[in-house]
């Protein structure tokens, strides 16, 4: 089965990111006794959901949740599954998730520092299962990764910590408005044109880095669009 789920997502440039099954008594969203989530590493799913936008509404709204959703709910039904995702209400612990299926920790910017993607990756959603069977399947087929070397603790200078120009990441953690201003500002036209100078001063995973497609339409959506 995850061989067959694995070959489903790789058309559309997503990968399993792991999963795992539920102790007995755990608390599950929806009575669910496993987990498999999915998602990519660096760019693969920009081209796919590319072309699919092409045909889509204009002013359609989130359109990448509306793809991912589409996608892997496509699988879901074929295999009897529950689709979510992370925007889904009430939020759901995907990152809780991650971390225990995928042994990683968080960087400085929040999001999960990879030994092989860096920050250049994503959770697209999740599949979740409440049949006992399969749910065995999982956790025999999905061990609990060993934590990688967080690449975080050996990094030397942190540069992500000091590229931004009003140092929206720091100890305290994520300034929100300053950033949000600022990227609307017309002093943010190099964070709207090239991404996160953050994200993109971190020194690994290079080579899966979004390219500016990619990097331009998320900052799009972080900022609605809105230029000041």
């Amino acid at each position: 089965m995850i061989a067959e789920i694995s070959s489903q997502l790789a058309g559309n440039g997503l990968i399993l990111r792991g999963g795992f099954a539920f102790a007995p008594g755990e608390e599950a969203f929806a009575g669910a006794r496993a987990v498999l989530l999915v998602g990519h590493g660096g760019p693969t799913i920009w081209p796919h959901f590319d072309a699919w936008r092409e045909g889509q509404p204009p002013d359609l709204a989130d359109p990448l949740d509306t793809w991912s959703r589409e996608v892997i709910g496509e699988v879901a039904v074929r295999l009897g599954a529950r689709a979510v995702s992370p925007s889904d209400r009430p939020y759901l612990p995907f990152q809780q998730w991650a971390i225990r299926a995928e042994g990683l920790r968080p960087s400085p910017l929040g999001i999960l520092m990879h030994p092989k993607f860096g920050l250049w990756h994503a959770y697209r959603g999740a599949l979740l299962f409440t049949d006992p069977d399969t749910a065995r399947e999982i956790g025999e087929a999905m061990r609990p990764a060993h934590a990688p070397i967080h690449l975080c603790d050996g990094c030397d200078g942190k540069p992500c910590l000091k590229s931004c120009p009003v140092d929206a990441y720091s100890n305290d953690g994520f300034a929100y408005e300053a950033c949000l201003a600022h990227v609307r500002s017309p002093r943010g036209a190099a964070c709207r044109q090239h991404g996160c100078l953050d994200r993109n001063a971190c020194p690994y995973g290079a080579g899966y880095r979004y390219p500016a497609a990619q990097q331009v339409f998320h900052m799009r959506a972080f900022i609605g669009d809105e230029v000041n």
